[in-house]
């Protein structure tokens, strides 16, 4: 009977300290795994908060370096601008000293013509030589033939319309830098005779007993005809055969000339 009691007795303290003290939550693995990857998965937004408020946003750093490249690039391009404008500058410059240099010597004075219209400009060799000191000159001047002056080869020659002795037409020819025709050659000769029509004094004078040009060379080959009248000047008779067209004439008579002017 006692016995019964004090076990009955024993059951009822362990209940009552079983109710005092808490029990322990076990969960499997499994579970407790499951719940911490979802916590993971979805974090509150206390996380969000901190990590947004803790530290402000970052600002770009590159602003700077934009500026200075910035920069650079525009001084490039004024640089490179500036390089043009100095090139076309100098391309212009060099076309107007072509365009001008291309007739020599167009500044050079001019001298007195046959009939003071048509007139060569000339020049002398040292304007020549410091106008273009890169041309090498062979004739001791240089100029281009002027209207109604006939180019030939390096020299030029005008065939008069008015009459004057022979001693007036050298004068004549000489106040413009050169002298009476000087034929030396068969060519100048052919060319002289397809050009004229009338007859023309030449530079071939008779003094001293020979025949001379104005430039002191003694006649080489002749071109008389055969029925040459006498006189100690030479005329060119362009009406006739070039083989053949030279006469003596007066030296005071009056009749047309050819002037020759060496380039």
């Amino acid at each position: 009977m006692e016995m019964q009691d004090i076990s009955k007795e024993n059951e009822r303290n362990g209940e009552d300290e079983g109710a005092s003290e808490p029990k322990l939550d076990v969960k499997p693995q499994e579970e407790a795994e499951t719940e911490h990857y979802a916590k993971l998965e979805s974090p509150s937004e206390d996380v969000y908060a901190e990590t947004f408020y803790s530290e402000a946003p970052l600002k770009p750093r590159r602003g700077k370096q934009d500026e200075g490249n910035t920069r650079l690039y525009r001084a490039a391009c004024l640089f490179l601008s500036i390089v043009c404008l100095v090139l076309l500058l100098v391309i212009i410059v060099l076309g107007v000293k072509l365009q001008t240099g291309s007739s020599l010597c167009s500044e050079g004075k001019e001298t007195p013509a046959v009939d003071r219209n048509n007139l060569p400009p000339t020049c002398s060799l040292e304007e020549c030589q410091h106008q273009f000191p890169n041309i090498q000159y062979k004739s001791k001047g240089c100029q281009q033939c002027a209207p109604g002056w006939v180019p030939y080869g390096r020299s030029c020659y005008f065939l008069s319309t008015f009459r004057l002795s022979w001693a007036d037409s050298q004068r004549n020819c000489s106040s413009s830098g050169g002298s009476l025709a000087v034929i030396t050659s068969q060519d100048v000769q052919d060319f002289l005779t397809t050009k004229g029509n009338l007859m023309y004094w030449i530079g071939l004078k008779h003094t001293d007993s020979n025949w001379n040009w104005v430039d002191k060379s003694p006649l080489q080959k002749s071109y008389w005809t055969d029925a040459s009248a006498g006189g100690d000047c030479a005329l060119l008779n362009t009406e006739s055969r070039s083989k053949k067209n030279w006469i003596r004439a007066n030296c005071q008579s009056s009749t047309y000339f050819i002037c020759h002017l060496q380039m």
